[in-house]
Order: C-alpha cells, then sequence, then structure tokens
C-alpha cells in the first residue's frame, strides 16, 4: 500500500488513505481533480517516489528562496505516461461545480493562474 500526504491549494488534492495497490493507482485517484484554475485536466505523467531529503540543505520546507533545482530534478528523473494523445484530445474540462468547491478555503495569493502575468 502506499501513502501520500501533500499540500495544496486545492481541496480534492490533499490527503488519500494508504489503499492503493501500486503508484499508478494511487496517481489515478488524483487524475479528475488534478487540474488548474480555469478546469484544464494536466495530469498527463509520473515519476517514482523521490527522496526530497537531498534537498534539506536548501530548507525547502520553510525557505522563501527560489527552488527551481527541486523543480529542474524532478523533470529530470523518469516520467511514465498516464494517458494516449486520443484520451487527452477526449478529456472534459473540470465542471464549474466542481472547480469552485475545490477552491474553498484556498489562498488566492498561491493560485497559479494560467495566462496571468503573475510570475513565479
Amino acid at each position: 500500500m502506499l501513502w501520500l500526504s501533500i499540500k495544496s491549494n486545492f481541496t480534492t488534492l490533499r490527503y488519500r488513505e494508504p489503499v492503493y495497490r501500486n503508484l499508478r493507482e494511487l496517481v489515478m485517484s488524483y487524475f479528475d481533480f488534478y487540474f488548474n484554475t480555469n478546469g484544464f485536466k494536466s495530469l498527463r505523467t509520473y515519476s517514482r517516489p523521490v527522496n526530497l531529503h537531498r534537498f534539506d540543505y536548501l530548507n525547502w520546507r520553510t525557505t522563501e528562496e527560489d527552488l527551481d533545482i527541486i523543480g529542474q530534478y524532478l523533470n529530470s528523473v523518469p516520467h511514465c505516461p498516464l494517458l494516449t494523445k486520443d484520451q487527452i484530445r477526449l478529456l472534459a474540462p473540470a465542471t464549474p461545480s466542481l472547480l469552485s468547491s475545490s477552491l474553498i478555503g484556498s489562498n488566492p495569493d498561491g493560485l497559479f493562474v494560467p495566462g496571468s502575468k503573475k510570475e513565479f
């Protein structure tokens, strides 16, 4: 069984009970809820678990500093595809009610808005 707890501005992306048989099954439990503020479903690949202790020297849990090095590392590890091109083409966006309910209690300052002038 796999266990995962993450912090997200989307209420639907938080904790999962440790009931999944494998990593792909766990990843797929997030699929319908993994979308941006425009409702675009964006989960396409996943990697094996990554031990972030290698970045403890950056104080990554609490720092206000740039952590691009972690993002670059995460992008460099092998990823497994989840969908075919045909499946991607047929995806429906998240409904407005799912989008609004997923953002209950979110911090608007921490939300990435595609197409916005907000730089990260």
